[in-house]
């Protein structure tokens, strides 16, 4: 903290609030002086370390609170927001974006709800969406984007949760059973359900009456154990799953059910994964993705995105960003603990590596990679296509994205032998092309929103048209 200038107004006046003390007795407790308290308060000013200390003595604080790891989310989400043709010539500056995302972010977050429930009632009109007036004229959030977000803000880590998984997960370990036959046994003695296997259409059915628990005999093994880790989610902690949803206060209840399901997901995933003993061979495989799904019995898409949660307050991971993409580019799971942020609308950059993952099935792609705001990356990227079980059956294909920012490349063994220090080898990508000025960029779709534009009917370069200055 020394050596990084932190603002925290918001955490400042919010711990003042809950101790319910005027700004006098506060400024008096942290031995500083009213106005120089009200200019931190409202980022005029970053936190004397002096504060820090006496936060953590005397309010038993825990002081890395006091970062904002949701700014560069906000800021990102309004920059995208605020490109939409709606707000016409509207330029706002960084500066802006960022002293509303740290000063008012409860405004900033209503904001974004208003835009995104501005364009979905477009998009119900442009589409001819007959629910619009069904629903006398409201406008409703997408659950999906509701869940999504509540996991995006949480920066995709749930504490409570996540110790409760690790809670049972040591008491499976006691066992010595790998964690498929451990998962099973405890369904079977504390919860007296019988698991069975069956080549069915479900992944996991739960017949309370008959006490039988069906997985599908076509899933992988670690399908399995994730489907019953997700069961003893459901059976044993309910009532902390519903606190968490309380915590949410989801708009409806179809957003209360998905998230539901996403909880349990979580838990599921920390239990295979227990997050100290995780983290700790993590680190010393160096992050290899197939030593940790082997090690642990789980997937190569569980254990990408479980490095994605490793958020523990005092036990923090890497920053990685996870994100899963269809073939059609559509982005189905998506987090980002570090600076890149995802584009809310839309597909990802196609120069990205993840979409050529479907090219080179069972392999491990790397890129090194530099966003338009000079932020590099080191990105990983593999196919993990699903096979149905069956001849006729579908084959579900996706592929993953798993990264982090350059200078934690070291810790990674895919980075070895990659040129970090070079700035040739890092190619350029975006985040979306509506809010990417990149220009003569080979792959453009559109033209960026925020830019105006120049055609000369004479000449033809890359685009049939280029960006003005103005």
């Amino acid at each position: 903290m020394a050596n990084t200038k932190l603002y925290a107004g918001v955490s400042l006046r919010q711990i003042r609030q809950d101790f319910n003390i005027s700004q006098k007795v506060f400024a008096d407790r942290l031995g500083i002086s009213l106005p120089y308290l009200s200019q931190m308060e409202n980022n005029h000013r970053p936190i004397a370390t002096s504060v820090v200390l006496t936060l953590a003595r005397d309010f038993s604080f825990d002081v890395t609170k006091l970062s904002d790891s949701d700014t560069p989310r906000v800021v990102a989400d309004m920059k995208e927001a605020l490109a939409d043709p709606l707000f016409g010539d509207t330029q706002t500056s960084l500066a802006d974006l960022q002293l509303a995302a740290s000063n008012a972010p409860s405004l900033a977050r209503a904001f974004l709800d208003l835009h995104r429930s501005y364009r979905q009632a477009q998009e119900r009109l442009a589409s001819l969406d007959e629910a619009l007036g069904r629903e006398g004229g409201s406008v409703t959030l997408s659950p999906w984007e509701e869940v999504r977000d509540f996991f995006h803000y949480c920066d995709n880590y749930i504490d409570a949760i996540d110790i409760k998984a690790e809670f049972i997960s040591n008491k499976l370990a006691e066992k010595q059973l790998s964690i498929h036959s451990a998962l099973s046994s405890r369904l079977s003695d504390k919860h007296h359900l019988t698991v069975q296997f069956e080549t069915t259409d479900s992944l996991r059915n739960m017949d309370a009456t008959a006490r039988t628990l069906t997985l599908s005999k076509t899933a992988s093994e670690a399908s399995r154990s994730f489907q019953m880790a997700h069961q003893i989610a459901l059976l044993e902690c309910h009532e902390l799953l519903e606190a968490t949803l309380d915590m949410a206060r989801f708009s409806t209840p179809e957003a209360r059910d998905i998230c539901k399901i996403g909880l349990a997901n979580y838990f599921a995933g920390a239990t295979l994964l227990p997050y100290s003993a995780f983290l700790q061979a993590a680190q010393e495989c160096r992050h290899d993705l197939e030593v940790l799904a082997l090690r642990f019995g789980a997937s190569i898409e569980q254990v990408a995105h479980r490095l994605s949660t490793m958020q523990r307050t005092g036990l923090k991971g890497i920053p990685f960003f996870f994100v899963r993409v269809d073939q059609a580019g559509t982005i189905t799971k998506r987090h980002s603990a570090t600076t890149l942020q995802f584009a809310r609308y839309g597909g990802a950059c196609p120069l990205w590596n993840v979409h050529r993952a479907f090219e080179t099935p069972g392999q491990f792609l790397r890129q090194l990679a530099e966003t338009p705001d000079g932020a590099q990356y080191f990105c990983l990227a593999r196919d993990v296509s699903k096979p149905s079980g069956s001849f006729r059956a579908p084959t579900r294909r996706y592929a993953i994205g798993l990264g982090c920012e350059v200078k934690h490349a070291d810790a990674l063994v895919y980075a070895d032998d990659l040129d970090t220090k070079n700035a040739q080898a890092f190619e350029p990508i975006g985040i979306s092309c509506r809010i990417c000025e990149r220009e003569n960029c080979h792959q453009r779709s559109v033209p960026p929103l925020e830019r105006r534009l120049e055609v000369n009917h004479n000449s033809r370069g890359v685009l049939p048209y280029s960006l003005s200055e103005k």
